[in-house]
């Protein structure tokens, strides 16, 4: 048997110049290309043609593109609008991923056991994953109403007065944090359910024996367990943070004062009002640098994890 796998590894690696690929090749690549073509017009061509654009300016439609190198990238940094979305993009990050996954892992930890009251609940934390984030925007538009909104309404109940929650520049973009986190929590609960399935009861009876309470043995048995978990709900986290913006459309359009404009708005602003193509696309290769940044350091992170749970 061994010799024969000898045999077979030095056919392989003393091919004729004539070789050609076998049948089985030949279909697979035949299966996979309407794929490939569709990956390169959709993905890789669109990208093309982004990084096309970034180094030329374009002054009216229809008009004659100029190069102009590395220009659109000064002047896209150089914006005060765009470090104001950048800066914006940062604390929207930090202030809807970390509340959402909190909040995620402790409804799924609440609903952990299989009932049919927790699987009513389950279905009810996981309804606003089902609206349309425009749909959720318009809600939420409702709510915010100075002075005849749902929370207004509610707040005057108890002899209290509400800000203008999207119209005040200190608190709009709060407010759009709120209806990220409510929309995004209960999409999360459902990794951190899957993921409490794979912490072993064992882990659990040993702490128990040990003295361990609920906060250590969250500490030391649960979290340890749920690292690539959270790695990877980090991942989609942070994405959802760059590439969704359908509630900054309805809710404020990037107002008050620039005070909620992130950085795919200001990407449709340079493109669609300003028409401003080069610019535009320079905002969208720092936007893919991001993304490319984000995912290569959480996949380098899941690794890292489950190289500590195999050892």
């Amino acid at each position: 048997m061994a010799e024969a796998v000898l045999t077979g590894i030095s056919e392989t690696r003393t091919r004729p110049a004539g070789w050609r690929p076998r049948r089985t090749t030949l279909v697979a690549l035949t299966l996979l290309a309407p794929s490939l073509v569709f990956l390169t017009l959709f993905t890789y061509w669109p990208v093309i043609q982004v990084v096309w654009q970034s180094l030329f300016n374009q002054q009216r439609v229809g008009g004659p593109q100029v190069y102009v190198g590395a220009a659109n990238f000064f002047k896209l940094f150089a914006d005060n609008a765009f470090r104001k979305a950048l800066s914006n993009n940062l604390i929207y990050a930090f202030g809807t991923v970390v509340p959402s996954l909190v909040l995620a892992l402790g409804f799924a930890m609440a609903l952990a056991r299989s009932s049919r009251i927790n699987a009513l609940f389950r279905a009810l934390f996981f309804l606003p994953v089902l609206i349309p984030l425009v749909a959720a925007a318009s809600i939420f538009l409702f709510i915010f109403l100075p002075g005849v909104g749902l929370l207004d309404y509610h707040l005057a109940k108890l002899a209290l007065s509400g800000p203008n929650w999207l119209g005040d520049p200190d608190i709009a973009l709060y407010a759009i944090m709120g209806l990220t986190i409510w929309k995004n929590a209960g999409y999360y609960m459902l990794f951190f359910l899957a993921g409490l399935q794979a912490v072993p009861a064992d882990a659990y009876e040993a702490a128990i024996l040990d003295g361990a309470g609920p906060w250590q043995r969250l500490r030391y048995v649960t979290l340890p367990y749920l690292k690539p978990t959270i790695g990877f709900v980090m991942v989609i986290g942070l994405l959802n943070v760059v590439t969704q913006v359908d509630h900054v459309f309805v809710l404020t359009k990037g107002g008050p004062s620039d005070s909620t404009n992130l950085l795919l708005f200001y990407v449709y602003q340079q493109a669609v009002e300003s028409y401003d193509a080069g610019k535009a696309a320079a905002g969208t290769l720092v936007m893919l640098a991001l993304l490319l940044a984000i995912s290569a350091s959480s996949l380098r992170t899941l690794e890292r994890s489950f190289g500590e749970r195999d050892t």
